[in-house]
This record gives C-alpha cells, sequence and structure tokens, in this order.
C-alpha cells in the first residue's frame, strides 16, 4: 500500500483519491481491505458515532482514542486525524502539543478547518515537520459564523474568499485541501489552480478527489443526509431486519440451537 505522499502524488498523474471516514478498528479494516486509498478519522465522529449535535462538542482526548483504534485495524493505509475544535482553535490551545500526539500514534497527517488565526497555526505545524491538510469552504466546526450548513461561495466575493484561503493554505505548506459544499465551477478552477490536491466534499467532480462520511453512505446514520452524498448501501436497514430476526429466535426459543451449544 502506497504512503501518503505517493498517494498525493496521483493527482500529477491525473488518478482520482478516495477518501473515506472511519473511527474505530472493524471499519479501518474493511475500508483498507476494499482499497481506500486515504483513511480520515474525521470530527464527524460527534454526530454519526457519539449522538452530538455539532463537531465542535467533540474533544483531543475522544479524537485520539478513536484514532487509534482506527490505526489498530490499518496496516498501511495513509490515516488522517481531524484536529478537534479545542485542539487549535481556541487562544492558547497547545497546537503543536496536540497534533504532535496524533503523529506519535501513527498518523500520517492532520486536518485543520479554516478560521480567524489558521494560516498561523499552520505555519506552527508545517515547521515542525506536520504534515497537514486544510479545510475550506464550508467549515462543519464554525458553521454557524457561516449561516449554517448551506453551499458556500455562491456570490463571487464569498467565492474569490475560499479561491484565496485555497491559495493561502498552499503557500503555507498544506499537503492537501478539502474542499467542502460548494458549487461546482468554482470547485474546479481552485482545483486547477492549486498545485497540491484537492479533496472534494459536496464539491462536485472536477476535485481530484473525494471524501464522504462513511456512515452516510453505508446508511448507518438515521438524521439528515446531506444532497451530496450517494448511499451506496443500507447496512442500518439490514442490521435492523437481522436484530429482528435474532430477537424472534430468542423469544421462539430456536437460538441458541444444536450448533450453538456446547455439549
Amino acid at each position: 500500500m502506497p504512503g501518503l505522499n505517493e498517494v498525493l502524488a496521483k493527482k500529477s498523474r491525473g488518478e482520482k483519491i478516495v477518501m473515506l471516514t472511519a473511527y474505530d478498528y472493524s471499519l479501518a479494516v474493511l475500508l483498507e481491505k476494499a482499497g481506500v486509498d486515504i483513511i480520515l478519522v474525521g470530527d464527524s465522529l460527534a454526530n454519526v458515532v457519539l449522538g452530538l449535535e455539532a463537531t465542535s462538542q467533540v474533544g483531543m482526548a475522544v479524537m485520539l482514542h478513536h484514532t487509534q483504534a482506527v490505526l489498530r485495524g490499518v496496516k498501511s493505509a495513509p490515516v488522517v486525524a481531524d484536529m478537534p475544535f479545542d485542539a487549535y482553535q481556541p487562544e492558547g490551545s497547545d497546537a503543536l502539543k496536540n497534533a504532535e500526539a496524533f503523529m506519535a500514534a501513527g498518523c500520517a497527517a492532520v486536518k485543520v478547518e479554516w478560521f480567524g488565526r489558521c494560516l498561523e497555526v499552520v505555519a506552527v505545524l508545517v515547521k515542525a515537520g506536520v504534515p497537514v491538510i486544510g479545510h475550506v469552504g464550508l467549515t462543519p466546526q464554525t458553521v454557524e459564523q457561516l449561516g449554517g450548513f448551506k453551499v458556500q461561495g455562491r456570490t463571487d466575493v464569498a467565492a474569490e474568499a475560499i479561491r484565496e484561503q485555497s491559495r493561502k493554505l498552499e503557500q503555507a505548506g498544506c499537503v492537501a485541501v478539502v474542499l467542502e459544499c460548494v458549487p461546482e465551477g468554482l470547485a474546479r478552477q481552485i482545483t486547477a489552480e492549486l498545485h497540491i490536491p484537492v479533496i472534494g466534499i459536496g464539491a462536485g467532480k472536477y476535485c481530484d478527489g473525494q471524501v464522504l462520511v462513511v456512515n452516510d453512505m453505508l446508511g448507518l446514520y438515521d438524521r439528515k443526509t446531506p444532497k451530496f452524498v450517494k448511499k451506496y448501501a443500507d447496512i442500518g436497514a439490514e442490521v435492523v431486519e437481522a436484530v429482528k430476526c435474532y430477537k424472534k429466535e430468542v423469544e421462539e426459543g430456536v437460538f441458541p440451537g444444536p450448533q450453538q451449544t456446547f455439549l
């Protein structure tokens, strides 16, 4: 399996980069078997795993805990960890110490969302040798400041701001940029302008790669599914039917049967 640098080099070869989230050992094993290029331990675990309302509600300790679980299931695929809100955005946060904790666990890079001091934080991490992936467009950790979960960059002014943020992240030393929930034309323009890979989520087909929350694309999350998600399976429904069958067999005395019984 290739390392992060080789995966990111797919841009220069015109090959698409495939990224998915994982939050535990079992799913990480399956994603690597399926050949996913990069596994992202997303702070979306706040929503799809912990049932919280906002990604900003998950902290460093929880993110590191889940990252370690994912790393136990991965043999060689690059694992990237989201830096949670409290790890780098509040004033006085020890961003480098927290990023180095992810790297010490075995991550190939960390991901940071754009905010007021983003370039300052990126500069510190890059100087210390921490590979950083930026995130612009819709940034869930600070979504309230963007007017909620909606497409970003629709006006000329907003589009230029996102383009500028992307350029500045590349100049600051980011190895890639995640571009979330922007018009396809803007994403195409940014992808052509940057020398580093642009990985889209709700940003159309012209990005260098794509990322989705795995619980969304597998039908494992029962709340609102974003428009940009394609459900490739409805495993949630299958789980419900399997549990109903188990319940029925237990109630009727069918399970456990002879094959599940020690004599």
